[in-house]
């Protein structure tokens, strides 16, 4: 009685456990920006967050980066257009 107790016990703190990443994830979250690209390479949308600093957006491996001055334009150059981005930086910088 007392091993069914104890298993049962250890299950439900096993799932609490595992799951409380995933849901303060979902509290961290401010909400989501949606945008297109500027070369035809699709849409995409970002939960975003408020950062120590400024906001922050999620880019797909997990991992928040700055918004800069609009997190909008941020998605679009960091996720979608990336190398377009890069290669006008490189230009304007001549």
């Amino acid at each position: 009685m007392v091993l069914k107790l104890f298993s049962a016990t250890a299950a439900g703190l096993a799932a609490i456990v595992f799951a409380a990443p995933a849901e303060a994830q979902r509290k961290r979250s401010d909400g989501v920006v949606r945008t297109c690209s500027n070369y035809g390479n699709g849409c995409t949308s970002a939960p975003i967050r408020r950062g120590q600093f400024d906001y922050e957006f999620r880019m797909p491996g997990g991992t928040w980066v700055s918004c800069r001055a609009d997190c909008k334009n941020a998605v679009r150059e960091d996720m979608l257009d990336f190398w377009e981005t890069q290669r006008e930086r490189q230009r304007g910088s001549h």
